[in-house]
């Protein structure tokens, strides 16, 4: 396999302005690093609380992070997003679902979403792996 790279193209105008396709790439890795950091960070908290619950001998706070776990695995990501970006919402107390639907632009509400979503779904994968290493 040859291939023949085209490196150029990063520097060539998007059609919008004085951009160019390296802006728009630029912007788009700041964003995904955005939305990992913050979604690592819930996931690392939340994940290692709910962890330690699954090994306590308390049948009832075992249970409760054993179903956070069995809800989070077994409902498919992408689900789970549209589930987080456009049905939570309209569950909020009217003051938030106010803010989150009209006050925020719509990228910060996707922004938001996003992270939530990821940091509990994550969450999930981190408590088994804090449970099974204290196990």
């Amino acid at each position: 396999m040859n291939y023949n790279w085209d490196w150029g193209v990063f520097f060539k105008s998007t059609g919008v302005g004085q951009e160019i396709y390296l802006d728009w790439f630029v912007s788009g890795l700041g964003g995904t690093i955005a939305v990992a950091l913050v979604a690592w960070i819930i996931a690392l908290i939340l994940g290692a609380v709910l962890g330690v619950m699954r090994t306590v001998p308390n049948r009832l706070v075992a249970g409760i992070a054993t179903a956070y776990v069995e809800l989070f695995r077994n409902v498919p990501l992408l689900v789970q997003l549209f589930i987080w970006y456009f049905l939570v919402p309209d569950y909020l107390p009217e003051g938030l679902q106010t803010w989150f639907k009209q006050d925020l632009s719509p990228a910060t509400s996707a922004y938001v979403s996003v992270v939530v979503c990821l940091g509990l779904f994550t969450a999930a994968r981190v408590c088994e792996q804090v449970r099974t290493g204290i196990q």
